[in-house]
């Protein structure tokens, strides 16, 4: 949001009623042993509290895991807040159980990357650091 000063930083959030965050834990790591500050905002977030802790943490990024099947309510909900609060500077990538059917339409909507089983955890934190505000120095 403000000036590109310091580490990336990344909220991870699980949102929805999904209780599988094994996955979301191992991002979390992966972007924090990269050097990014990483905010895990735990299970069962609502699409306003993500939001919420994006915009007060002034986070680059914000990172969903989602395997419910909910994917296309819930990504939109958070695009949707991030355009409401005037904070569509923090970008929206994800990963999980996401049909590849699914995947334009919420590239269209705004959501600037989907990451499916199998994705490594090295290509995530590339993308990261190609995509999102570069640290001070970089």
């Amino acid at each position: 949001m403000g000036v590109a000063a310091g580490p990336i930083r990344v909220v991870v959030a699980k949102p929805g009623l999904d209780g599988h965050d094994r996955g979301a834990k191992v991002i979390a790591r992966a972007l924090r042993d990269a050097g990014m500050e990483v905010i895990y905002t735990g299970l069962h977030q609502t699409p306003e509290q993500i939001v919420d802790t994006a915009i007060q943490e002034d986070a680059d990024a914000i990172g969903l895991s989602i395997l419910s099947g909910a994917h296309n309510t819930l990504f939109a909900a958070v695009i949707d807040l991030l355009k409401e609060r005037d904070a569509e500077d923090i970008k929206v990538f994800g990963g999980g159980i996401i049909p590849e059917a699914d995947i334009a339409p919420l590239k269209e909507k705004g959501v600037a990357e989907i990451f499916t089983p199998g994705a490594t955890t090295g290509s995530i934190v590339e993308w990261v650091r190609a995509n999102v505000r570069q640290p001070a120095g970089a």
